[in-house]
């Protein structure tokens, strides 16, 4: 198989929900937003090539999955400081939501 990942390194990974706070356009890439997340009491920044499929309105207040430990980079300009779940749907991303509500930071297990 190729890409295995063993439990252990599968553990490593702290995936949490967020609520998304607020949303911007990134100012250098007409791709990408500039999203900033609350994940239980923290607030983080990310970057995410969503921006063709959802506007700032759709995504504002809604809770979404992250994974909160992923190493930080600077994306065209803008640190990100996690990444967003989505599904890849012939190109298109889909965000991956909570069945339910629950509160934001929620380790997802």
């Amino acid at each position: 198989m190729e890409n295995v990942v063993s439990f252990e390194e599968f553990k490593k990974l702290d995936l949490r929900t967020a609520r998304i706070k607020d949303v911007q356009a990134h100012p250098d890439a007409d791709k990408l937003y500039v999203i900033q997340i609350e994940v239980g009491d923290l607030t983080k920044q990310i970057v995410a090539g969503i921006r063709a499929q959802y506007t700032p309105e759709e995504l504002i207040g809604r809770l979404i999955i992250v994974i909160n430990n992923l190493e930080p980079a600077t994306i065209r300009g803008e640190r990100s400081e996690g990444m967003l779940l989505a599904a890849n749907d012939d190109g298109d991303p889909v965000i991956l939501v909570p069945e339910k509500e629950v509160p934001s930071g929620v380790m997802i297990t």
